[in-house]
């Protein structure tokens, strides 16, 4: 039974079996395209500082507002800590650009339509590619704190204080 669902479950293209990136393991130098279209080297973002990665499942859905907006709304607190962010999701980049347009969402939002991102952290993903909720912080090019689980309404917090702990 158990081979039943692992195999019925591949076929309608969920992942249950992805290890997301362990704290201490290299963050990934992928490229895909921001909101516009316009491709983003993850390499170059890094190497500004400290990076916040997170996924999430679909833009404008309630749990995935709440969580763009607990960020949208502590960015000055984020930007502070030298926090720079890019919020993930298996959608296009014209979702995206509206998703950032309709909440004024003040950081970059990766479109990964194609899953390559959302797969090269190990982000498990549900029917039809759509990514866990799961947060990275790379810090000098390596996978400095994560959240398996992260939180909607409570996001920038985890967020601030995983920093915190980091400095």
């Amino acid at each position: 039974m158990k081979r039943f669902l692992a195999a019925a479950f591949a076929l309608i293209g969920m992942n249950l079996h992805a290890d997301p990136l362990a704290v201490g393991a290299a963050a990934p130098d992928i490229t895909a395209p921001d909101e516009n279209g316009k491709p983003v080297k993850f390499s170059d973002v890094y190497a500004k500082g400290m990076v916040l990665v997170y996924f999430y499942p679909k833009a404008g859905t309630s749990g995935c507002t709440a969580q763009a907006c607990s960020l949208r709304d502590a960015i000055v607190d984020l930007k502070d800590v030298g926090i720079t962010i890019l919020g993930v999701s298996h959608d296009t980049p014209a979702q995206q650009l509206a998703f950032q347009k309709k909440y004024q969402l003040p950081f970059t939002l990766i479109a990964d339509a194609d899953g390559k991102v959302i797969k090269a952290f190990g982000v498990p993903t549900y029917p039809g590619g759509m990514a866990h909720r799961q947060s990275f912080i790379v810090k000098d090019g390596k996978i400095a704190w994560r959240s398996l689980n992260a939180q909607t309404k409570t996001h920038a917090q985890e967020v601030k204080d995983a920093v915190a702990s980091l400095k």
